[in-house]
């Protein structure tokens, strides 16, 4: 999700004077204007997928918002930079490492940076809950924190307790794409009940798994 930027300002007032619209990919790429767009969202919160994220998380600090639909792929662009015949990943997303290797060959992952970071999301703590976010074995969290009202996110298991509110399920045919495109939304869902922490567990790491389970292992760093 992206916002766009006052050079688009002129176009997108003689189309609506809305302030959520929902305007055809082809018009977008029409208008007569460049467009910027950064990530639509507070920095190190948990990324949008759908104009009603950014709407609610932004609200008046913009004059529009393009909703181009539901993200289709879920977790951010996978970013790969160039040192000589070096190829670095440095950032995992919605094209695999297994993808790109079939492409060009072996390359070399640089996805983390304590500080000063090289590439967007690259920081060990990002994509963060404002609940606690637990990541590990959900079976073995559940009776640490029995007295604790739990949200869960898990991959592809329903489980069974009484201080559960929800159990959100990424994909339970194991799908890969699909997790990926319920992540950040399941997320937001558990981040906006009235449970006291949200439990997740990773999935696979093959494929977008390694996307996903980044996007994780961030959100629950400390």
């Amino acid at each position: 999700m992206a916002v766009i930027g006052n050079s688009l300002q002129k176009s997108i007032e003689e189309l609506t004077n809305g302030n959520i619209i929902g305007i055809p990919t082809e018009t977008v790429y029409g208008l007569a204007a460049n467009a910027a767009a950064p990530s639509a969202n507070p920095f190190g919160y948990i990324s949008p997928t759908t104009a009603q994220h950014v709407e609610a998380q932004l609200g008046e600090a913009i004059p529009y918002i393009l909703d181009g639909g539901e993200c289709k792929v879920g977790v951010e662009s996978t970013i790969v930079a160039f040192e000589g015949d070096c190829v670095i990943i440095m950032r995992l997303g919605g094209t695999s490492v297994e993808d790109i290797e079939t492409l060009i060959g072996k390359v070399e992952l640089r996805i983390n940076a304590s500080s000063n970071p090289a590439s967007p999301g690259q920081l060990l703590s990002h994509y963060s809950p404002k609940k606690i976010f637990l990541l590990g074995d959900i079976e073995k969290m559940l009776i640490e924190n029995e007295d604790k009202k739990v949200a869960i996110i898990s991959f592809n298991k329903k489980y069974e307790a009484e201080n559960i509110l929800s159990n959100k399920i990424l994909s339970p045919n194991r799908n890969m794409h699909e997790a990926a495109k319920n992540l950040f939304h399941f997320m937001r869902l558990a981040d906006a009940s009235t449970v006291d922490l949200i439990l997740a567990e990773e999935v696979p790491d093959i494929g977008l798994g390694m996307a996903i389970n980044d996007r994780l292992r961030r959100a629950a760093f400390i």
